[in-house]
């Protein structure tokens, strides 16, 4: 791809726009924070962009999205830097556009169940400020506490109550979006139903920056559920708590969380936390089960019906959280896995989901590689919905087979998924760690059909360039 060069003019119209003090460059910057806004949370990769611009509003943006496409001057979004794809990392450099200043909770509308926000609000920060008003917004993936809502939006995030409430292009009824050209558009309207034209607001979401920037979302909310039952339950078997996730749906019950985490997982992230947890030599995995509503009784009946559908398994002794703080601490320990694992070493974490039924299978396979190819797994996620996080674990793996031996084992695991009825993502988007595999998932009909709408937002390909295809 050929781009314009960043020059002096640029960075001193860039100035005019946003100020001096949100033009960064690494001659006004400490290294060590110029340097995060060219890294992740994806393995060990980092890029260097020409210039990071904090804008405030979406004028600011428009602005500088004219100069960009008048000079083609490449430009990545980036809101929290959470992200495990590499989907905001500037590999062509050019000008990374942080949401951080677009941080405002707008309007929370009660009358009618909505709420208008700026890409940059912390998803914790924005759940809990509807909660305090009884409402409710259930995406909530692991880092919401770090993470943004316009990166959630990128990627389509789900995390552990998507298996009961849906990911998060469930909840956005609007958006306003800024075009790679700098006109300002909204994609919808702030209603429940709307059958004008294309959906471009579902465009939009999980399409990682490649075709826009989102400058405010209109969000539906719920009702907020007053009353939960959390239930830790600890499996002999890894594939017996991937077999349990299907049949308690069978028994007509669905858990506002159902979570995996294998021995390893738990493990690590009790260490890590300094939570004590004492596990029999024997279990291999735990299910994490909540149930919510807004009648108690109700849901003990249900978690009854749980019960009884665990019984068919070779399960330990489960325990009933009786407690919000214990509540808390479970949900802690799972929410930090990946930190933990993180801590531990370097990894690559593969997105794997397939039709829940078929975990069983998936988990197999997966250390049925691990033997194959020599390499340790550890593997948790949002069972309920069939997504599997895959993490596999360098520890003393050569350069050569880090670098480039784990990609057979990788393609090898998501034609697994696929054959499956999954795909090679669910929640953490194709981005570019992820872009040499989705032929495996897409023919070249519907990749092209991408493209095209790509190259009809973007002529000159100055969006998120190199991410997703």
């Amino acid at each position: 791809m050929q781009f314009g060069q960043l020059t002096p003019t640029l960075l001193s119209a860039f100035e005019e726009i946003v100020g001096t003090s949100h033009v960064l460059t690494p001659a006004r910057l400490e290294e060590d924070e110029y340097a995060r806004y060219g890294r992740d949370h994806t393995e060990d990769l980092a890029f260097r962009p020409d210039v990071v611009l904090r804008p405030a509003n979406a004028d600011e943006v428009s602005r500088i999205m004219r100069l960009c496409y008048e000079h083609r001057i490449p430009v990545t979004p980036r809101g929290a830097g959470t992200g495990l794809s590499g989907g905001a990392l500037p590999t062509y450099q050019g000008v990374v556009l942080s949401t951080e200043r677009l941080n405002q909770i707008l309007n929370i509308d009660q009358r009618n169940l909505q709420a208008t926000v700026e890409p940059g609000v912390i998803n914790e920060v924005f759940q809990n400020a509807v909660k305090e008003v009884g409402l409710f917004y259930p995406p909530d993936p692991a880092s919401k506490g770090s993470c943004s809502l316009g990166g959630n939006l990128a990627h389509s995030s789900g995390g552990p109550k998507a298996v009961k409430y849906g990911t998060t292009r469930d909840y956005v009824l609007n958006l306003e979006v800024v075009l790679p050209t700098g006109e300002i558009i909204w994609t919808a309207a702030n209603t429940l139903k709307n059958s004008t034209g294309y959906n471009l607001t579902q465009l939009m979401i999980g399409s990682e920056g490649t075709l826009g920037i989102i400058t405010k979302v209109v969000f539906r909310l719920l009702p907020y559920p007053q009353q939960n039952i959390l239930m830790l339950v600890p499996f002999r078997q890894e594939e017996q708590a991937a077999e349990a996730v299907s049949a308690v749906f069978r028994a007509g019950i669905i858990p506002s969380g159902m979570e995996f985490m294998e021995r390893e997982a738990i493990v690590w992230s009790s260490e890590y936390l300094q939570i004590p947890l004492s596990l029999p030599d024997d279990v291999r995995a735990h299910l994490l089960i909540e149930l919510d509503g807004q009648d108690l009784d109700q849901l003990y009946k249900e978690a009854e019906q749980v019960y009884a559908v665990l019984e068919n398994y070779d399960v330990g002794e489960i325990l009933l959280a009786d407690t919000a703080a214990q509540k808390d601490e479970l949900w802690k320990i799972r929410r930090n896995i990946g930190n933990a694992v993180r801590y531990n070493s370097v990894y690559k974490e593969e997105d794997t989901v397939v039709p829940r039924a078929e975990l069983p299978t998936l988990l197999k396979g997966v250390k049925t590689l691990g033997e194959q190819y020599g390499f340790k797994s550890v593997c948790y996620g949002h069972a309920g919905d069939g997504n599997l996080h895959v993490n596999i674990i360098r520890g003393e793996l050569p350069d050569e087979m880090w670098h480039e031996g784990l990609k057979q084992p990788i393609r090898e695991l998501f034609q697994l998924c696929v054959r499956l009825g999954g795909t090679i993502s669910g929640e953490h988007g194709i981005g570019l760690v992820q872009r040499p595999y989705i032929g495996i998932a897409l023919g070249d009909v519907q990749l092209n059909l991408m493209r095209g709408i790509k190259q009809v937002f973007d002529p000159q390909g100055i969006m998120n360039p190199g991410k997703i295809f």
